[in-house]
């Protein structure tokens, strides 16, 4: 069997989307990925389903394996002929080890790759406001280990060097020692009075900041309960995070959100609730699949011509609709002559993609308001074409009957069950690591508590959002309380809604 390869990449420090393109091309492509719990764990989603995933996390106090051991899976796998990915916090070769395991793998023989990558040490302090350099404070900075070997017989810390240096010092892994560090600063000449950072879990919804000053810094860490992993940022640039903060102000810093949305349309709420500051997860609670039968949907395309009214109560509707229409060799050349009728603006802007206007959007979105909108315009003896979901609530074919109009309800999709990694959702639930769920139909709550075997009580502490009154209703029919509800229903009134909880 020939020789594998090994990527020892580095993760970034916290954010996954701090990961370079080539960290993520490498997490793709593995055999085997070998992470710790620097690297987050968002990350392991890059992975294909098959990838063997294996935990090597350390800290401090406990490691799940010891370095030696580590070597050695990444040697064992390589000789298996597999392709590995080492993902490593911060950068392989900043305080991360990276270059023992390029020896141990370079003894056995294995063709091996560094991918750099964010190195806390810059990172954590610009995500709390404080550059590592200025030009009116230092033009230097130093990078230290705060948890040297312990089997050195003397340190390699020249305490005096650093002490009468006018760059930032920064220190990794140093919070245990961090009363030795201080001491020695001003043992060796630093004023009691410099400027000190400590960043705990930089980076990340956890991030917390504290600044205070060398002499008193031990005191502040014990009182604010601050601890691994965190960095220690010493030097006059500290004074600059009152002023240049920004990650800590952001509307939604410290939110972990939940995305129950289907995969695919997940992205544009993702997207809107990480520029704001949050973490967003996607745990898609449904997925978008056609209908049970299609054979009602054929019959109306080949009858096109007979309708006056054609109504779109989701972007979903149109988008199975129209793929239909193309597998039935037709075109938008079809519709003409039908007035189109769409629930709100994305199921519009949807359809002027394909080259359509709506003749109608109602002001608030949902059915109901279709209904009392179409009155007077739609005549007695008029056929509706209606695509929408195979599960979709009896209001609009029911009002639109009782004005005299002809309904063929079509089902053009159907939800079904989505991909979330339930364990993992459960997992972080217990945890009280997600601070809010979002909500964007009826179907998405239902879903969602069959991830979660109907245990409402994981949602305890957590606040739930929902993209209008049709779909607080299913949560409150199926016991649960919506914190907060969308003004106006749509993904941006519903990240409004978040920004106001």
């Amino acid at each position: 069997m020939s020789k594998g390869y090994v990527y020892l990449v580095g993760a970034g420090p916290g954010d996954p989307k701090l990961i370079t393109v080539k960290g993520s091309e490498c997490i793709a492509k593995a055999d085997v990925l070998v992470y710790d719990r620097l690297a987050s764990r968002r990350l392991l989603a890059l992975a294909r389903p098959d990838c063997e995933l294996i935990y090597v996390g350390k800290s401090p106090d406990r490691h799940t394996l010891k370095q030696d051991e580590i070597n050695q899976v990444l040697v064992d796998k390589g000789l298996e002929g597999k392709i590995v990915t080492r993902l490593k916090g911060g950068d392989p070769f900043v305080f991360g080890r990276g270059g023992e395991e390029a020896e141990a793998l370079l003894k056995a023989g294995i063709q091996f790759e560094v991918v750099p990558g964010i190195t806390s040490a810059i990172s954590v302090p610009a995500y709390a406001g404080i550059p590592v350099t200025h030009r009116d404070l230092t033009s230097s900075f130093a990078v230290i280990t705060g948890h040297e070997d312990p089997t050195k017989n003397e340190t390699s810390i020249h305490w005096d060097h650093l002490a009468q240096s006018h760059g930032t010092l920064v220190f990794l892994m140093g919070m245990e020692n961090l009363p030795l560090i201080a001491q020695k600063l001003v043992e060796n000449g630093k004023k009691p009075t410099t400027p000190v950072g400590i960043i705990q879990w930089g980076t990340r919804p956890e991030q917390r900041t504290l600044v205070g000053q060398l002499d008193t810094i031990s005191e502040d860490v014990k009182k604010e309960g601050f601890t691994n992993p965190s960095i220690i940022i010493v030097g006059e640039v500290v004074s600059l995070r009152e002023k240049l903060q920004w990650f800590e102000k952001k509307p939604l810093f410290g939110q972990r959100i939940v995305v129950t949305r289907a995969r695919h349309q997940a992205s544009v709420l993702t997207q809107e609730i990480e520029a704001l500051g949050g973490e967003a997860w996607e745990f898609p609670a449904i997925d978008i699949a056609p209908p049970t039968d299609k054979s009602y949907l054929i019959k109306a395309m080949n009858n096109l011509r007979q309708f006056q009214w054609l109504i779109f109560t989701s972007v979903n509707g149109v988008e199975g609709f129209f793929e239909e229409l193309r597998i039935q060799d037709r075109d938008v050349r079809d519709l003409a002559g039908l007035e189109v009728v769409a629930i709100g603006p994305a199921t519009k802007a949807a359809l002027e993609k394909r080259g359509l206007r709506a003749a109608y959007v109602p002001e608030e979105y949902r059915a109901e308001n279709i209904v009392e909108g179409l009155k007077g315009r739609v005549s007695a003896g008029q056929k509706v074409l209606l695509a929408r979901a195979e599960e979709a609530r009896d209001v609009l074919p029911a009002s639109l009957k009782a004005m005299g109009a002809e309904v063929w309800d079509v089902p053009v999709y159907k939800t079904v069950l989505g991909d979330a990694n339930r364990e993992e959702l459960q997992r972080m639930l217990r945890d009280k690591e997600i601070h809010k769920v979002t909500f964007t139909s009826s179907s998405t709550v239902r879903n969602f508590l069959e991830l979660l075997h109907g245990d409402i009580s994981l949602l305890s502490e957590v606040d739930l959002y929902s993209i209008g009154p049709i779909t607080s209703g299913t949560a409150r029919k199926l016991g649960l309380t919506i914190y907060k509800e969308a003004k106006e229903y749509t993904i941006p009134g519903l990240v409004e809604a978040l920004m106001e909880g």
